[in-house]
């Protein structure tokens, strides 16, 4: 008997030893995996930075930034991750598996079980993101010293940080093809001209107002001039085409062909040194292009996360607030990579850095698009995207307008949606304006809803953005 219980202490001793072992290796190996990750995201972001700050022609070198790029911020959020995880297992609210082996009740062996399913995930998505990046840094020799040789843009700092979301993000490819689009010289011809094709709200205007700000590409030009698709008759009316001018002509419907080359004869015959921009949403209208065109997305789901973490913790460390990256998951899946909302909330949120806040917004926006999805089967943003309102708790939402300044507009109240969000205010009992958002870049449009009350809709739902509470100051 003696003998038997030796055999088993022994084999139970032994056991234990090899978990522990086996559990010591495996954390200290995953934390050189999370440091190995941060250092390779730190080389890759100093190149994308610097690739950033530079004027690249080569199209090899575009085609290589943009998968530098692409790995870069999958690794962001795999990092993030994996930083969520240790900090809750730091407070303790994962069940340690080696405790959970001979002490759990049956609830506390399923989290286990969850848990540990969770990890071997999160494990090997580290495994993945650090070969993806591995990959690319090994061939980012060649590109760093062709980066070398490219010439530097001139910065300007003071436009960067006056707002926090006042910064072109992003479009690191598509921003290098509009520059050497526009600083390349025009062959003999009739002047260029470059289709941009993209969604409502993917930043086709923050594009090319971007650039332009560049000192190469205005100084390119003596005149860049804005015009409305709707008016592309009044420009035999503009004297300044004389001079080399950049055209950014924007349409919101399709153009008739005769009135666009009666448009592109008269910008021809007045200077041959003119380029012309079209900004639309309207596949069609490629036919104008005589260059091919440029499309924009919305930003890919990685890159979309890293904008609305970086917008709404603003210039707090991400790190002293762990409970709430999360809740940036969340959102960003939410809002498919909308930059407006992404604008309006993360600013509304960066104001009140608290898990409970937080919560209560995600939930508020649950609420919207479930309540959309039940009555129309469609997401409010994609119901804008065709033409459609879209249902708020007791009010019906207009697409929006596209509002330019000095243009008259009704007697309406106004009301702005960041303010509806903050719940310092609630809306009246009617018709009203809502703003969702004022540009702070040339031409300074704003986006506007014609909201309209409806009794039917307000009765018996569940809080939403534009309910208000019996707290809230009233609209006046």
């Amino acid at each position: 008997m003696e003998l038997i219980k030796s055999a088993i202490t022994g084999d139970l001793t032994s056991r234990l030893i090899s978990f522990l072992v086996n559990k010591f290796s495996d954390h200290t190996c995953c934390e050189e995996k999370v440091t190995r990750l941060e250092q390779l995201l730190l080389r890759v972001h100093m190149v994308v930075e610097e690739a950033d700050g530079r004027y690249i022609t080569n199209s090899c070198m575009l085609v290589h930034l943009k998968m530098v790029v692409t790995a870069m911020y999958s690794g962001y959020r795999v990092l993030d991750i994996i930083k969520y995880m240790k900090n809750k297992e730091d407070t303790g609210d994962l069940v340690n598996d080696s405790a959970a082996l001979s002490f759990a009740t049956p609830l506390n062996r399923s989290r286990t079980t969850v848990c540990t399913a969770r990890k071997r995930i999160f494990s090997s998505e580290l495994q993945c993101a650090l070969e993806k990046l591995e990959s690319v840094v090994g061939d980012m020799n060649e590109f760093v010293i062709l980066l070398a040789g490219c010439e530097r843009i001139s910065q300007k700092p003071y436009d960067t940080y006056i707002y926090i979301d006042n910064f072109m993000f992003g479009r690191h490819v598509e921003k290098q093809h509009l520059i050497n689009f526009l600083l390349e010289n025009n062959i003999a011809g009739p002047p260029p001209v470059l289709p941009i094709i993209g969604g409502r709200g993917v930043g086709k205007r923050t594009l090319v107002t971007h650039v332009c700000n560049d000192e190469r590409v205005s100084s390119q030009f003596n005149f860049i001039l804005h015009i409305n698709g709707a008016n592309v008759g009044q420009i035999t009316e503009n004297g300044n085409l004389s001079a080399r001018t950049l055209v950014i002509v924007e349409f919101f419907s399709d153009v008739d062909d005769n009135d666009w080359k009666t448009f592109y004869s008269h910008v021809t015959n007045l200077s041959r040194e003119n380029k012309v921009i079209i900004l639309t949403k309207i596949e069609k209208l490629e036919r104008f292009g005589t260059v091919k065109p440029m499309t924009l997305n919305r930003l890919v789901y990685e890159e979309y996360r890293y904008l609305f973490k970086t917008l709404a913790f603003g210039s707090t460390n991400p790190v002293d607030h762990p409970q709430l990256i999360p809740i940036v998951e969340e959102f960003a899946e939410l809002l498919e990579g909308r930059l407006i909302p992404a604008n309006i909330l993360a600013d509304v949120l960066r104001k009140n850095l608290n898990v409970h806040f937080w919560l209560c917004k995600l939930r508020q926006v649950q609420i919207t698009a479930k309540k959309n999805m039940t009555m129309s089967g469609t997401h409010p943003h994609k119901l804008f995207d065709q033409g459609h309102p879209a249902h708020f708790t007791g009010y019906v939402l207009s697409p929006p307008t596209i509002i330019t300044p000095n243009v008259p507009q009704n007697d309406l109240p106004q009301l702005r949606f960041g303010d509806l969000l903050t719940g310092h205010i609630f809306p009246p009992k009617g018709d009203f304006k809502l703003i969702s958002w004022e540009s702070r870049i040339l031409p300074y449009t704003s986006f506007v809803h014609t909201a309209r009350f409806c009794l039917s809709l307000s009765q018996d739902q569940p809080e939403s953005p534009l309910s208000g509470r019996k707290h809230r100051r009233p609209f006046s």
